[in-house]
């Protein structure tokens, strides 16, 4: 016995067959795909029509993101605009800093426990005209119990003076690219890259390790997918202790949990020989709906906190130029040692410099080790320009950009970090398609809200936080926008031949959606609403979890 779903409409991503209106499901995968009349062919069935008004998809594949999405919602919002939180209650954006430490203010007296540190997130000084937030601002709330705050990029970490102090490092002498020194010779609170963030983090609220292994905030995060229509999510840089690896086996195993989530091992505290190691050791642990052996690597920091790595002429206002995550050298051997292990490999790059060094080293690695169909991948990618998406195609490599930014720092790189020409061509998804890179899109969340058909709008219509069309030249339309979010996204991590389009053999992965994205104003994507998801065949009505 299987199942056959009407709907009002079925995109498919299959060119075979790109449109039908009933699609049949058994033991969790596609059967068929088509009119009720072919699809009875298989026999013995039960018609289940609660789609029948309803557009389905491709389950959403988000590229790009990390479980700490839901981590996160255990501290406090510090973010400029709105945003809605897993249980869908909407929280208000703060529009100043003063807001941002009252807000920190009413939840520190609500710790009954003097020896909790307080956490917030989504931080970033570049909408109050770029005022800063250190330890002198964050000693406002308390000078007793750690405080800290991460910023949206995730790359930098503000704390105050109890968190300095528990780290060892407030204290003179201090000589570290991402370690800011005030007027007093003592750090200002502003920590920057993993290195200087880390050993803070841990006394105030933000241990890597600890963050991986959090049961509730994996769960939050499943339940902010089914909201967003996405039935398949990175987790692209978990340091994946083996403690976190079981419980995450664990909870993605039962049979209510409604995700596959694909983490990747980042590149901290590990050689580039063990990391590799430590990839192929957890691709044997690998479940259906907890995907390991993919490595994340790291070449610069972000644009709009000016700790990425650009080219000449470098930032707008002459700031110094960004920090390096990472040696050439490391860099070359990681992809050389990942090519021979048949390990995926996505890396973070930023800055145009930092994606030049990226694609020297993989040219440089593939002159000693070949690679057929590896995939590695160029994260966020910003200012990758047509010369670059060239060389990025004869080298295989795939493109996973960030059009997201143009809405949330689009004014802001026009304006202040890059000046207009290169933040109109941020994100040339139109450039990536002409060259012929395999591409995908992503919300990097929690940098900006998890929601792949909020990135499609982002792509398709440029538009800035003011309204401002950022580079109309690089606008896609709906169809490339979708199959980023689908079958792009899906081929990036190697999983293209089981999900990203409706077909059949594929898993049952779809989204359910209440309006159709291909006949809505394009104008209007980001307001498609989301009814749910089906994942391995399973149903899940946002309206329920």
């Amino acid at each position: 016995m299987f199942t056959i779903y009407p709907a009002r409409r079925i995109l498919t991503m299959n060119p075979a067959r790109p449109e039908a209106t009933h699609v049949a499901v058994r033991d969790g995968r596609v059967l068929g795909v088509g009119d009720l009349a072919e699809l009875q062919v298989w026999g013995a069935h039960r018609i289940d029509d609660r789609f029948a008004d309803l557009m389905l998809l491709p389950g959403l594949v988000e590229g790009h993101s990390h479980i700490s999405e839901g981590v996160f919602w255990q501290s406090v919002y510090c973010g400029f605009f709105d945003r809605m939180d897993p249980d869908g209650k909407v929280w208000a954006g703060l529009p100043t800093i003063d807001a941002i430490l009252a807000r920190l203010a009413e939840a520190e007296t609500a710790l009954a426990d003097p020896a909790l540190p307080l956490s917030g997130w989504s931080l970033d000084p570049i909408y109050y005209g770029d005022r800063r937030i250190g330890r002198a601002e964050l000693d406002r709330v308390s000078t007793d119990r750690p405080i800290g705050i991460m910023h949206a990029s995730g790359h930098i970490l503000s704390v105050n003076t109890r968190a300095l102090e528990l780290a060892g490092l407030l204290r003179p002498g201090l000589n570290h690219p991402g370690i800011p020194l005030g007027a007093d010779g003592l750090p200002t609170g502003e920590l920057k890259g993993p290195e200087a963030m880390m050993p803070a983090g841990r006394h105030c609220g933000f241990d890597r390790e600890k963050q991986a292994g959090d049961e509730r905030g994996l769960r939050q995060f499943a339940r902010l997918c089914v909201r967003r229509g996405v039935t398949t999510a990175t987790d692209l840089a978990n340091l994946l202790p083996d403690d976190a690896v079981d419980m995450m086996l664990r909870v993605t195993g039962e049979a209510a949990f409604p995700a596959r989530i694909v983490s990747f091992r980042r590149n901290y505290g590990l050689s580039m020989a063990d990391l590799v190691a430590r990839a192929a050791a957890l691709r044997a642990r690998s479940s259906d709906r907890l995907r390991l052996g993919g490595v994340k690597l790291f070449a610069d920091g972000s644009i709009q906190g000016f700790s990425a790595r650009l080219r000449w002429p470098g930032y707008l206002g002459g700031q110094p130029n960004g920090l390096w995550y990472i040696a050439p050298e490391q860099l070359t051997e990681a992809y050389e040692r990942a090519l021979a292990a048949g390990i995926l490999v996505h890396t973070h790059t930023n800055g145009d410099e930092a994606t030049d060094l990226a694609l020297d080293c993989l040219e440089a690695a593939l002159r000693r080790q070949a690679g057929p169909d590896h995939r590695f991948t160029l994260q966020h990618c910003q200012l990758g320009d047509p010369a670059q998406f060239r060389r990025m195609k004869a080298l295989g490599m795939c493109v996973n950009l960030f059009p997201n930014h143009h809405f949330y720092w689009g004014d802001q790189h026009y304006e202040t970090t890059l000046g207009p020409e290169r933040a109109e061509r941020m994100n040339a998804c139109a450039s990536a398609l002409a060259a012929g890179v395999p591409m995908a899109m992503h919300s990097d969340a929690p940098v900006t809200p998890l929601g792949p058909l909020f990135t499609a709008w982002c792509a398709v219509n440029r538009r800035t936080a003011s309204g401002r069309i950022l580079g109309a030249a690089e606008r896609i339309g709906v169809a490339d926008a979708l199959r980023a979010i689908t079958l792009g996204a899906a081929y990036t991590l190697h999983l293209d031949g089981e999900l990203g389009s409706i077909a059949c053999g594929k898993r049952a992965d779809f989204a359910v959606l209440e309006d159709d994205p291909t006949t809505i104003a394009p104008e209007n994507l980001k307001d498609v609403r989301v009814w749910g998801t089906v994942q391995g065949g399973r149903v899940f009505a946002a309206a329920d979890i």
